[in-house]
C-alpha cells in the first residue's frame, strides 16, 4: 500500500487515471489506501472482493461497513460460487471431472443441498431461481454482484434478482444454511480479510 498508492497520485491528477479500485483487500490495507489517496484530494472509488453466501469475511471483517459508511460500492466478485450456488449441480449431477471447479467444489455439493434447495424454495415463491435469489442476497447487502453472463437468459435473471425482496428473516435462514455447510471457498489467491 505505502509503496505503489503514492504512485497514483500523480497519475489521477494528470488525468490519466480518474478512478482507484483495489480487489482483495483488507480492512486495514483499505483504509491506509484510502487515507494516502485522501491526503492529496482522491478516495478510493471501489472495493471488489470474494462475496457470497459461503464466503462472508469481507462482511466479518468490516469491511462492507467501512464501504458503505465511506460511500465506496462494494463488488462482490464468485457470489453463485463458479455455479455452485446455483441449484444445477449437485451430488448426482457434479460440476465437469477434470475441470478446476470441480476439483474445489464437487466434494462440498452434497453438503449445499440444503443452502441451494432453500434458495430454489425462496426463488419459486417469487418467480425466480436459485441464482437469482444468491444475487438477491448479494444486493440485500448492499453489494453490487459481478455476474459472469454467457448466455441471454442470464441478463434476464439478473433483472429478476433486482425485483426479488428478501426479509430479515430470509436473510438469516441462508445465513444460517450456509454456516451449517461448513465449508471454506476462500480461494488459493486470496488473503485472509480479518488480517
Amino acid at each position: 500500500m505505502r509503496r505503489w498508492t503514492p504512485q497514483l497520485i500523480a497519475l489521477l491528477q494528470s488525468g490519466k487515471v480518474r478512478r482507484v479500485g483495489v480487489s482483495n483487500h483488507n480492512l486495514e490495507q483499505i483504509r491506509l489506501a484510502d487515507q494516502i489517496l485522501g491526503e492529496a484530494g482522491f478516495r478510493i472509488s471501489a472495493v471488489q472482493n470474494h462475496y457470497s453466501l459461503l464466503y462472508r469475511a469481507s462482511e466479518q471483517a468490516g469491511i462492507l461497513q467501512y464501504c458503505h459508511d465511506a460511500g465506496i460500492p462494494f463488488f462482490a466478485y464468485m457470489v453463485l460460487e463458479q455455479g455452485a450456488l446455483t441449484g444445477r449441480y449437485g451430488a448426482h449431477h457434479p460440476m465437469p471431472a477434470g475441470s478446476q471447479r470441480a476439483t474445489i467444489y464437487n466434494a462440498m455439493l452434497p453438503r449445499l443441498k440444503p443452502l441451494t434447495d432453500s434458495l430454489a424454495a425462496l426463488g419459486a415463491a417469487q418467480g425466480a431461481e436459485a441464482p437469482e435469489v444468491a444475487m438477491a442476497w448479494a444486493l440485500a447487502k448492499g453489494t453490487t454482484p459481478i455476474i459472469g453472463v454467457t448466455r441471454p437468459r442470464h441478463i434476464d435473471g439478473l433483472v429478476r434478482a433486482r425485483g426479488i425482496r428478501l426479509s430479515p428473516a430470509d436473510i438469516a435462514e441462508l445465513e444460517v444454511l450456509a454456516d451449517a455447510a461448513g465449508v471454506d471457498t476462500r480461494g488459493w489467491w486470496e488473503q485472509d480479510m480479518a488480517s
